[in-house]
């Protein structure tokens, strides 16, 4: 993928990521693209509440990489590097779903 291909998809997975940000702030949380690559595996970083919410496995499929793919269709894949998993005995939720 040359330089130019790879910041062009970078920054339609920005433009993506910009219209589900409000949603993730409300809870106190964002997203950072981490790496695309080659395949057009995109990594994420969740960060904040998103970083530490048993419902990040539910946002990150139903939200963030639905947006991704109906943005950018030559996305395979969208992975986050820090996923909680529901049963972490660390992940709270946001106070705002207590």
């Amino acid at each position: 993928m040359d330089a130019q291909f790879r910041e062009e998809i970078h920054d339609r997975i920005d433009k993506a990521l910009d219209s589900i940000r409000p949603y993730l702030e409300t809870d106190g949380g964002n997203v950072k693209i981490i790496d695309i690559s080659e395949d057009m595996t995109v990594k994420l970083e969740l960060l904040g509440a998103c970083g530490s919410c048993p419902m990040s496995t539910m946002t990150l499929k139903a939200g963030v990489e639905e947006a991704i793919r109906k943005a950018v269709p030559e996305v395979k894949a969208v992975e986050a590097v820090n996923i909680t998993h529901p049963d972490d005995p660390y992940a709270k939720l946001p106070d705002n779903m207590l």
